[in-house]
């Protein structure tokens, strides 16, 4: 027999195989190339004045790549030696911070022609300070090539003294020393503290408009302009600038960015006006230091004219590069954007073209952006803990790329319309033919007796004649719950029977294979419905005829719900469902990988008999079989047609445990089938091997949940993360911004895409689309456990949804989630770890910007940005305290009973 009628997509009309593959290479050349061009338009050479490549001076620290004076590491004399043969390049004069630390400076200096402005360093420590300043006057009692002396490097500004305790320094300083004292301090300290320069014989100032967020672009006038201010204000003194530079990597600091273009506009822009001037100034700094990132964030490695190597920065003419390696990125990026792109969109010919471009351009997005963010790392210095970093964000950062590709997958084949091919519709018998043995199965465990006897009623109902019902009750220990349901079924034809199991092992699944052993042997299709559902009359007779072609295993009904309007928990669960049904099953069918989800669902009998029946190991029995059917070669149907309708889960606590099953039960699934979901491999010679699409929907249907999951061990990781970096920020600094982007790019899409596509295919209101989205939002958790659990636990526990109200009592004793109707505090103790979560979240950003806010230059940008960050993690926990409020207000029938008796 022909299978045509269920495999529509075989019947349309499909271009031949090279119109397919030139389509496809023409659509990811364009967008290829298209990107390259971007790449190109955004990093369009820059201009700026040509300059020698002699600088007035440099400030200079030794410290090498691998140093670390904190961690008690140092430079060697081989080492500095080696630095200030390279300064000699670059100029004649170079300054020092310290005289202790570093005694064989200034006659290495001497040796290699510099002239050296030897610095003191003072911290408020009596004894290191009386060191430094004794080391610093012998130094210029035995060194000619020392020409002033600094005593004290932003000492006021750091408070690491107080005004009069400096001047006390200095005045000690000047009886003492053959040459020009002075101190340095920003601009703005000498503006506010004039009486400082009646200790100094000549003015030092510092010009770092990065400090002070100043945008390049003007940040060269604004230096000058404080410069002039200086000298204005103390005109018989001298000024020299101390310090004058830019980062060439580092956090936004208000208007200021720092990059290796900036650095380089900045320098050559100063360099220029300095000349004409003729101003004394060091350039801030030589060389890169790494080990400052502990003391001043991520820019303080950065402000060297040559990087940690030793090797130049930047050009000194000619025009600037943005980013001098942006040609291989965007080749890496459009390489890898083509190629995955030809991979697809062969395989995808029957999307619309709007929809594979759509696809296309969202891929190439995907890949630029994880292209930049990979090779980031490559410019920066990492340190031990930024590595540990690394090690978290790489796997997080593969796994949203892969979400995220999903989501453009489905996004662009759903939202366009027309793009799918495989739909189906209700088939029934043909007129004067036999219609087929049903054999209707319905397993219940602890459920309401009126809710069972309900479904039991609609299924006396069909309009078939050819069918029996099984109502299999299973560990139910108290009689007035199965009992009625027995006295009912017995009021009802023979072909209606009621077991009930006391003591039955294998759950819902034990049941149903109890079910299968004792089926009418007439049967060729097998129905299950949950015990909550109420089936219209003609369920059976609009879809046995799919049956007529054996290679059908299972047809496939969508979950609907019923008396949801009521209460406004109820509603946004019913919408969060029709988004899977509605979006979710229709990208899935187009490659039969739909899930099986154990109601309203008509199976082929034999194909269940011979292949192993329901798995009793999995909680997630249905979706398991219908896996293990499709392995077996058999084609499922999904036909998106309401012929009966259940209750929704009876709160927020029930939603969560149901949601916490799936991902559980989507675990051991993928664990027992590993071989054939991730290589395509034959378990036994009587297995076919799956589709690529049904694989690709298995695991991309899974991927959500894994970002659920790993969601919770980075929410772990940032709070451990954010206490290290707000009391020991020595050892631990806040990751660059590069942590920050793909969690801020992943909510971003999802608050985007999410919705787009519900408003194509859901008909629901804006306001259903925020209460289903924060409805799914609020199973995070749930979804996390449960994947940690069916990944790492022991045997799984099938718990039962509750549905409905039943006595407190037949409740399971190790169940702490109560429904609707029963106590607030066993309601709240379904969210006690999202509260838990919650807290600790927002707790760790309060503690972060209150011990950062405590700093000279207050919270820098990437703190700012690691506190959204960490708000942004505790959405999912707020989002389910939020859910659980919501569903434990009244229903509106309630209400509208207390305005009547008011």
């Amino acid at each position: 027999m022909s299978n045509d009628f269920i495999n529509p997509i075989r019947r349309s009309v499909r271009a031949s195989l090279g119109s397919r593959l030139l389509r496809a290479l023409a659509i990811a050349l364009l967008v290829a190339f298209g990107n390259f061009g971007l790449w190109a338009l955004t990093h369009l050479p820059v201009l700026a004045p040509d300059v020698s490549a002699h600088v007035a001076g440099l400030s200079y620290t030794p410290f090498q790549r691998k140093d670390d004076p904190a961690e008690g590491r140092f430079p060697n004399r081989a080492d500095i030696d080696a630095d200030l043969a390279l300064a000699a390049k670059l100029s004649s004069n170079i300054r020092s911070y310290t005289s202790a630390q570093f005694p064989d400076l200034p006659s290495l200096a001497e040796k290699h022609g510099l002239k050296l402005t030897a610095g003191v360093w003072l911290n408020g420590e009596s004894s290191h300070d009386a060191l430094e300043l004794s080391s610093g006057l012998e130094a210029v009692r035995t060194h000619r090539n020392i020409t002033r002396l600094i005593v004290g490097n932003e000492t006021l500004l750091r408070k690491a003294l107080t005004r009069d305790e400096l001047i006390v320094q200095l005045n000690q300083a000047r009886a003492s020393s053959r040459v020009a004292v002075s101190t340095a301090e920003p601009w703005h300290i000498w503006l506010a503290q004039p009486e400082l320069a009646e200790h100094v014989d000549f003015i030092t100032i510092h010009l770092l408009p990065y400090w002070e967020g100043i945008d390049v672009s003007g940040a060269v006038a604004h230096a000058l302009y404080q410069y002039e201010s200086v000298k204005k204000r103390f005109p018989n003194k001298s000024v020299v600038i101390g310090e004058v530079g830019w980062p060439s990597s580092g956090d936004r600091f208000g208007g200021a960015i720092a990059s290796p273009a900036n650095q380089a506009i900045f320098l050559r822009q100063f360099l220029a006006a300095a000349a004409p001037m003729n101003l004394d100034y060091f350039v801030m700094e030589a060389s890169d230091q790494p080990w400052k990132v502990q003391e001043e964030g991520h820019a303080g490695a950065y402000w060297g004219m040559m990087d940690a190597t030793r090797q130049l920065k930047f050009s000194f003419s000619g025009p600037i590069e943005r980013d001098p390696y942006w040609r291989v990125k965007a080749s890496i990026a459009s390489l890898l954007g083509f190629t995955v792109l030809i991979l697809c969109l062969t395989r995808l010919s029957g999307m619309r073209g709007i929809a594979q471009v759509s696809f296309a351009l969202a891929c190439q997005f995907i890949m630029s952006g994880a292209v930049i963010l990979f090779t980031q790392p490559l410019s920066s210095y990492l340190r031990g803990t930024d590595w540990v970093a690394l090690v978290i964000f790489i796997p997080t950062l593969i796994m949203m790329i892969l979400i995220l590709l999903a989501h453009a997958f489905e996004f662009s084949e759903l939202f366009w319309g027309g793009s799918l091919r495989r739909t189906f519709k209700p088939l029934k018998q043909i007129d004067g033919a036999d219609e087929p043995f049903v054999s209707i199965h319905l397993a219940c465990c602890n459920e309401p007796p009126e809710m069972v006897i309900a479904t039991i009623a609609s299924l006396a109902g069909l309009n078939y004649s050819q069918f029996e019902v099984l109502v299999i009750d299973n560990n139910t220990s108290d009689p007035r719950l199965w009992k009625p349901v027995a006295e009912f079924v017995a009021t009802l034809p023979a072909h209606f029977r009621f077991i009930h199991l006391p003591k039955w092992p294998g759950y819902k699944a034990g049941a149903l294979n109890y079910a299968l052993r004792k089926t009418d042997p007439r049967a060729t299709i097998v129905g299950v419905v949950d015990a909550d559902y109420v089936v219209k009359a003609d369920w059976l007779s609009a879809l046995v005829g799919y049956f007529r072609d054996p290679s059908v295993g299972i047809v496939q009904l969508p979950q609907a719900h019923r008396e949801w309007g009521s209460q406004v928990f109820r509603a946004m669960m019913n919408w969060e469902y029709e988004g899977f049904f509605r979006i979710g099953m229709h990208h899935r069918n187009e490659r039969d990988a739909i899930i099986q989800h154990g109601t309203m669902t008509l199976i082929q009998a034999k194909a269940l008999r011979e292949h192993g029946a329901w798995s009793e190991w999995c909680v997630c029995e249905d979706a398991e079989l219908g896996l293990r059917l499709m392995k077996q070669g058999f084609s499922t149907v999904y036909v998106d047609k309401v012929l009966g309708q259940g209750l929704t889960p009876d709160g927020f606590g029930a939603f969560k445990k149901q949601r916490y099953r799936w991902a559980q039960g989507g675990m051991q699934i993928l664990k027992a089938h590993a071989a054939a979901l991730l290589v395509g491999a034959s378990e036994s010679h009587t297995e076919k091997k799956l589709s690529a699409g049904q694989r690709y929907h298995f695991l991309a249907g899974w991927l959500p949940w894994l970002g659920d999951a790993l969601h919770l061990v980075f929410a772990l990781a940032a709070v451990a993360w954010t206490i290290g970096a707000a009391f020991t920020p020595r050892w631990i600094t806040l990751p660059t911004v590069l942590f920050m982007v793909p969690l801020a790019t992943f909510v971003l899409a999802k608050l985007v895409l999410g919705p787009l596509l519900y408003w194509r295919r859901v008909p629901c209101s804006f306001l259903d689309i925020a209460g289903a989205s924060l409805a799914g939002m609020g199973v995070s958790h749930g979804i996390a456990r449960g994947v940690i659990s069916g990944l790492f636990g022991g045997e799984a526990r099938f718990v039962v949804t509750d549905k409905g109200s039943m006595p407190a009592e037949s409740r399971d004793k190790n169940d702490s989630t109560k429904p609707l109707n029963h106590s607030k505090v066993s309601a709240w103790l379904a969210v006690r770890e999202e509260l838990l979560m919650l807290v600790t979240l927002l707790s760790a950003a309060a503690v972060l910007a209150w011990t950062t806010s405590q700093g000279v230059n207050g919270m820098r940008l990437e703190t700012v940005l690691w506190i959204g960050m960490l708000l942004v993690q505790a959405l999912p926990y707020a989002a389910a305290v939020i859910c659980l409020k919501l569903s434990l207000r009244p229903e509106r029938y309630v209400e509208m009973q207390a305005i009547a008796a008011a």
